[in-house]
């Protein structure tokens, strides 16, 4: 595999760049330099996708689930055999450190695996029927072509998630994939390719979201929307598919509350938390973002939080010893200065960090805010970076309200020897996913997806693979 190719699109069983030969240059976060390009899809090259896209599904949901789950596992295992080259395209495109990202690609093997085997459980049901000789049926038929779009954050995971629901039900894909970051995600399409998915069944198109969006949604070839982004952008979107009767799955942004009670392993809560909070910058819709403290060991877990960031080793991804790479766009920098500026106007303290990291690449030292308010735009609005917003609170009550104080409603964490605690907490947030004690979301077998501004639907656990499929029921009689 090359140092980093020039990635082009995939319509129809070619590799090929786009109709008007038009390219945007891919940069590298850590040095700002540009490492390759990725072609424009035109219009036309979009009528072409979709074109292909109708005759993908036509063959491929006649292909039998059991066939179509063994074309799925050969294509995980060559996502494994292939993961450190394609680790290392990621880190170049994305910034991740390198460890980071093999451990994304071989995460993605266990996802392909898991909707392989969820294609052959696609069950229907025979439904008791009030007379003899009639037979009652519920049958579960693919929705049709999908058109899936995918954020930069984590090329892989957020592409396979989709094209892996989509494929295991017997649907065809347009995926549009992050053109900050496209050679991984184009690598993992080869493998499935490779594995015997037919051309026509997977489309891969790059270009202006916004003009690519727009038109797919519309399309009547399209029959199911997926979109991981912004609160913002996907209700966007989703308000174009509902104009057109399309089936959704959000699964957008979050602010997620980490709620550290003063009967917790507090230590183990710090180390936890950290890692959880700066793994990939900061950049993950599910990282923990407020930290809400009981008041008693509030001091104590800020110093201990505290000790586990400065002992984060910045710089290159591909660099030895590295554990937090850079930003992954330039545009993420500022919005990082002006959350904390205006924290800091507000009277937080700023506990380490704070600031960008030199004048080459997009670096930003792990930051802590210690006496957050509810006023503080970073209190507020998803920082999507390397922060972490310290709060104390009084008791439950207090601590659930502030919670559930945000729209978004995505994931949660919690940090507590109380079961009674534990379940008035599981109960009372409303969110999609709560983990307690431990780091346990977005298993390949565990449902992901988020509860009001945050989204709907699942891309995880066994309901996953139910936003690609439509129930159809038959009744016969005397045959």
């Amino acid at each position: 595999m090359a140092e980093y190719p020039n990635v082009q699109l995939h319509i129809a069983g070619q590799w090929r760049g786009g109709e008007g030969g038009k390219t945007i240059d891919v940069l590298n976060p850590a040095s700002e330099e540009v490492v390759g390009t990725v072609a424009h899809a035109s219009q036309r090259d979009l009528d072409a996708a979709l074109e292909a896209a109708e005759r993908g599904f036509a063959a491929w949901r006649k292909v039998s689930a059991y066939e179509r789950s063994k074309t799925m596992r050969k294509a995980a295992d060559l996502l494994r055999s292939r993961a450190d080259a394609i680790a290392r395209l990621m880190t170049l495109e994305q910034g991740k450190p390198v460890a980071e990202a093999k451990m994304e690609v071989m995460a993605a093997g266990d996802i392909i695996e898991w909707f392989a085997e969820e294609s052959r459980r696609t069950y229907g049901q025979v439904i008791p029927a009030r007379g003899p000789g009639i037979y009652q049926l519920a049958i579960k038929e693919p929705v049709g072509p999908v058109a899936a779009f995918t954020p930069w954050n984590f090329p892989i995971n957020q592409v396979v998630r989709k094209l892996s629901a989509a494929l295991a039900a017997g649907c065809s894909i347009i995926v549009k994939a992050p053109e900050e970051t496209p050679a991984s995600p184009a690598e993992l399409i080869k493998c499935f390719l490779e594995a015997g998915v037919p051309g026509d069944v997977i489309g891969l198109v790059y270009g202006v979201p916004s003009e690519i969006s727009s038109y797919l949604i519309a399309h009547p070839t399209i029959r199911k929307v997926t979109f991981t982004g912004s609160t913002p952008v996907g209700k966007m979107l989703s308000a174009m598919a509902g104009q057109h009767m399309k089936r959704v799955t959000m699964e957008l942004g979050g602010h997620a509350p980490a709620m550290i009670f003063d009967d917790a392993d507090v230590e183990l809560a710090a180390k936890t938390l950290a890692i959880a909070k700066f793994r990939n910058a900061g950049q993950v819709c599910v990282s923990p973002t407020r930290f809400l403290v009981q008041e008693k060991v509030y001091d104590q877990f800020v110093a201990s939080f505290v000790s586990h960031a400065k002992a984060i080793q910045v710089g290159d991804g591909m660099a030895a010893g590295t554990t937090m790479g850079p930003m992954a766009n330039e545009r993420r920098v500022p919005v990082m200065e002006t959350l904390i500026a205006d924290a800091k106007g507000k009277g937080a303290e700023i506990v380490t960090g704070g600031n960008r990291i030199g004048n080459k690449g997009y670096f930003f030292e792990p930051t802590v805010v210690a006496g957050a308010t509810t006023d503080m735009r970073a209190m507020n609005e998803e920082p999507f970076g390397p922060v972490a917003l310290m709060r104390p609170f009084k008791d439950l009550e207090e601590v659930v309200g502030e919670a559930n104080r945000l729209p978004f409603g995505l994931a949660s964490y919690a940090f507590t020897s109380s079961g009674k605690t534990a379940q008035a907490l599981a109960a009372g947030v409303e969110v999609g996913m709560m983990t307690i004690n431990h780091l346990g979301l977005a298993l390949p077998e565990v449902p992901f997806g988020g509860v009001r501004d945050s989204g709907y639907g699942t891309e995880g656990g066994s309901e996953a693979i139910d936003a690609y499929l439509n129930t159809k029921f038959v009744s016969q009689f005397g045959l």
